[in-house]
C-alpha cells in the first residue's frame, strides 16, 4: 500500500458514481494530484469540497498509478469566506479551475502551491483583482509561457511600454507600437509598477492574460476558459474606467 498526508487545496470536485466523488487537488509535495472520496457527494463533505478550500488530505492507493482513495479534513473554510462577494469568488473559482487545467498531475509544485496561498490572501485585500491578473501572469511562468514586460520588442523607449505582442508576449512601447496597434493588447501600467491599476487596468489585464492562457493551456485541450473566469472577465468590462472602486463588485 502507498499512502501519503499532505497539505492541500480543493480546485474541483466531480461525481463519480452513485456516492463519491474525484477530488482533484493542489498539494504542497505531490503537485496536483486526484483522488476518489467515498461520500464526496454527501451532504458532509459538500462544504468541504468548494474550490479554494484548504484541507489535510490523505492519500492512498494499492499501486502508485491508481486513482487512490482521499481522506479529507477541512482547515481553511475560504469559499465561505467569500459566499457574499460574487466577484472575489469567481476569481477564487477560476483561479482553482486554472491550476486544475493548467499545472501537470503528480509532479510537485511548490511554487504554485505557495502562489495559490498568496492569491487567497491578497483576495482579502482591497487590491485583490490586480493580484488576481498578477497571479495569472505568474502562473504563465510557470507553465513555461512567461510574458517578457521588461523591454521593448522593437527597440523602442523602455519607459514608455504600452503594449505586448499577442504573438509573442513581448512589451511594445508607445511609440513603436502606434502603427499596429489595433492589433497588440493594451499592457496595464501596474504589471510594470507603474499606476495603481483600477477597473479599467484591471479588464486590461485580465484580458492580456486570458488571450495567452487560451492559446497556451486551453485551446490545446480544446476547452474554453472556465465559466467564473468569464464572469470575472465581465465584471471589470462593465465598469466604469475612472473613479469607481472594485471592491465590492
Amino acid at each position: 500500500m502507498i499512502e501519503w498526508r499532505d497539505e492541500a487545496f480543493v480546485l474541483a470536485a466531480r461525481p463519480h458514481g452513485e456516492t463519491a466523488a474525484v477530488v482533484q487537488l493542489l498539494t504542497r509535495e505531490h503537485g496536483r494530484h486526484a483522488g476518489l472520496l467515498p461520500g464526496g457527494q454527501g451532504t458532509r463533505q459538500r462544504p468541504v469540497l468548494q474550490p479554494g478550500n484548504g484541507v489535510a488530505a490523505y492519500w492512498r492507493a494499492r499501486l502508485a498509478d491508481h486513482l487512490g482513495t482521499l481522506t479529507l479534513e477541512l482547515t481553511d473554510a475560504h469559499a465561505a469566506r467569500f459566499l457574499a462577494d460574487p466577484a472575489r469568488l469567481d476569481a477564487l473559482s477560476s483561479a482553482s479551475a486554472i491550476a486544475e487545467a493548467a499545472l501537470p498531475e503528480r509532479e510537485a509544485q511548490p511554487g504554485a502551491y505557495e502562489g495559490f496561498a498568496a492569491l487567497l490572501a491578497a483576495l482579502r485585500a482591497s487590491a485583490w483583482a490586480e493580484s488576481y491578473v498578477q497571479w495569472e501572469v505568474l502562473m504563465l511562468r510557470a507553465l513555461g509561457f512567461g510574458l517578457d514586460l521588461a523591454q521593448c520588442a522593437a527597440g523602442g523607449d523602455n519607459n514608455q511600454l504600452a503594449y505586448v505582442s499577442p504573438r509573442t508576449g513581448r512589451a511594445v512601447s508607445l511609440a513603436a507600437g502606434e502603427p499596429y496597434k489595433e492589433r497588440l493588447l493594451p499592457l496595464p501600467g501596474f504589471l510594470i509598477g507603474r499606476g495603481g491599476g483600477g477597473p479599467l487596468e484591471v479588464a486590461q489585464g485580465l484580458r492580456l492574460t486570458a488571450h495567452f492562457l487560451e492559446k497556451h493551456v486551453f485551446h490545446p485541450q480544446d476547452r474554453p476558459l472556465p465559466a467564473a473566469r468569464g464572469r470575472l472577465a465581465r465584471r471589470f468590462e462593465q465598469q466604469p474606467s475612472e473613479g469607481s472602486e472594485h471592491n465590492g463588485l
